[in-house]
């Protein structure tokens, strides 16, 4: 099977396309309701600004891409289960040492720029 060929199934082909085009559609039309029914009270509005986005995310939810992006969102929980996470104590000692990096390299940073401010200032003549 070629690439294209591929691709095509993967986003569910020219339905799968349309289908995320009319969820795009929908929450374009929800914000565009909350602009041009601008005599209307706020929370008629906001509402129908509300149910724009849940009917987009109802229908990009049925599409193809909606159904893989939900599989990703249950296969990172999966990985997210099996990370190792470091104890408070090995939290706390990597915070020290790299604070302490931080502030030897300011330090030697600050000394540097004092040197260097020093020997501009015998090539040039310039200060004292």
């Amino acid at each position: 099977m070629n690439e294209q060929a591929q691709d095509q199934t993967a986003s569910g082909g020219a339905a799968g396309i349309m289908t995320v085009a009319v969820a795009i559609a929908l929450l374009i039309a929800g914000i565009a309701a909350f602009y041009l029914l601008d005599t209307r009270p706020d929370w008629q509005r906001w509402s129908i600004t509300g149910v724009g986005l849940v009917a987009a995310l109802g229908v990009f939810a049925l599409s193809p891409m909606g159904r893989r992006f939900w599989q990703f969102i249950l296969d990172s929980r999966v990985e997210l289960r099996k990370v190792v996470w470091p104890s408070r104590q090995e939290t706390l000692q990597t915070t020290g040492v790299v604070l302490f990096f931080i502030v030897i390299a300011g330090a030697f940073f600050w000394v540097l720029d004092l040197l260097l401010a020093w020997i501009t200032r015998l090539l040039s003549g310039q200060g004292g």
